[in-house]
């Protein structure tokens, strides 16, 4: 999902570095409102578990085609849209400055499609599914893995505009071809992601309820956000 040097020109890379700097300005304002004593070493441990699962990979088919979790959807779910898109963010840069995971030059592509793409994407579908869906374990789980599993193919799909904008690699075929090949990979990654999330968040449910940010967020008037002492049921 990194992109690398090379891959979409300087132009386009350019004007998205512009557009995930000021995105993430916005998050960082809006964050602020967010942060208190719970939610500030929640987004720690939020980044370093993301961090963390970036690094397993998943092999596509038998060509050595391979991807990672984004972990968007697990970030909005604990900490929220504007923390979540930060801590991602914060991910892909020790990433690239430290690891080469992804160009430097590339840095503002991969924020918009991983961080503020995949996020937005993921705390959209939870919004939604969290209003339709019963607040037990079976809703919280179904929300938790189908808002990681179509948000990586969203995010996919970035990469995909960007390279419809300034490719300047040919990776074969016509971009619809592109688009169908990066749609199916990442909704193979995705499933990965949707069960790591789900079982992550319904662990953090189960004794913390009041950590899980999309919970305590996300009301509706029938029934109560925070679920009763004991967890998720």
């Amino acid at each position: 999902m990194h992109i690398s040097n090379g891959i979409i020109d300087g132009p386009v890379a350019a004007v998205f570095a512009a557009l995930a700097l000021a995105a993430l300005t916005v998050c960082v304002l809006r964050g602020r409102r967010d942060l208190d004593d719970r939610l500030a070493p929640m987004a720690g441990l939020v980044a370093a578990f993301i961090f963390a699962v970036q690094m397993l990979n998943f092999p596509i088919f038998t060509a050595g085609v391979s991807g990672h979790l984004l972990g968007g959807a697990l970030a909005a779910m604990l900490v929220g849209p504007w923390v979540g898109a930060l801590c991602v963010a914060v991910v892909l840069v020790v990433q690239a400055l430290i690891f080469g995971d992804g160009g430097v030059a590339m840095l503002g592509l991969n924020i918009t499609n991983m961080a503020l793409l995949g996020t937005a994407a993921a705390y959209a579908l939870i919004a939604l599914l969290l209003r339709v869906l019963p607040r037990t374990r079976a809703g919280l789980a179904v929300t938790a893995f189908v808002a990681a599993m179509l948000s990586v193919v969203v995010a996919s799909q970035g990469f995909v505009l960007q390279y419809w904008l300034g490719g300047t690699t040919d990776l074969g075929g016509n971009l619809a071809g592109l688009a169908g090949t990066m749609a199916g990979v990442h909704l193979l990654i995705g499933i990965g992601e949707g069960l790591i999330t789900a079982t992550t968040v319904l662990t953090v449910a189960k004794v913390r309820p009041d950590l899980v940010y999309a919970l305590r967020s996300l009301r509706t008037p029938a029934v109560p956000a925070v679920p009763v002492a004991g967890g998720v049921r």
